[in-house]
């Protein structure tokens, strides 16, 4: 039998399954009555793991749920075309399938070879995890002018390998490779 977890001990991060469907507890806020013979109640912010979709619903403190079948398991970025974007899963060498809506903008931020994590639920891909911080390489950028820097604004404009643009200090040239922070997006440092 699944193992059941009570409304009242779901923290942030954690997984639960709510009908029938994977979500990820974003917030939970615990509101414990002032009268007698009142019930605590939890207020939880919570993530569909299926479309992304966040909102919030209040439950009972006693209120049960499933802990869901969810897998994470690391893939590397192979390519991506009309039908999707297609990864390598690191134990099995299994090719993975994600379509458009399940990747998001995240491919602004995926070159060949990067390793992801990819959350399965019942065995199927359903969405992936990028590392904090990736490598890419600047195709375009202008080369700093001396003097830019008295108006205030030590920064430009750079276009990334993946077609990103982002703004890097004025020392970074093109054909430099730079961490970016997936989460961001802003310049993280030299790689």
């Amino acid at each position: 039998m699944a193992v059941l977890i009570d409304a009242i001990d779901v923290k942030r991060k954690m997984f639960f399954e709510f009908e029938n469907v994977p979500f990820c507890c974003l917030e939970a806020e615990i509101s414990t009555p002032t009268a007698r013979g009142g019930q605590t109640l939890v207020r939880l912010r919570m993530r569909n793991m299926l479309t992304r979709a966040v909102f919030d619903k209040t439950f009972k403190a006693s209120d049960k749920f499933k802990e869901p079948d969810l897998q994470t398991v690391g893939a590397s970025y192979l390519y991506s075309d009309g039908d999707g974007s297609y990864f390598l899963d690191q134990e099995s060498f299994e090719t993975l399938s994600l379509s458009d809506e399940m990747v998001g903008d995240a491919l602004d931020m995926l070159v060949e070879g990067v390793l992801i994590q990819i959350d399965k639920y019942n065995g199927n891909p359903i969405g992936l995890q990028l590392p904090v911080q990736v490598e890419l390489s600047v195709t375009y950028t202008e080369p700093g002018v001396r003097g830019d820097t008295s108006s205030g604004s030590v920064t430009k404009p750079a276009k990334l390998e993946t077609g990103v643009e982002i703004r890097v200090p004025l020392f970074i040239k093109e054909g430099e490779k730079i961490k970016v922070n997936t989460e961001t997006r802003e310049f993280a440092g030299r790689a």
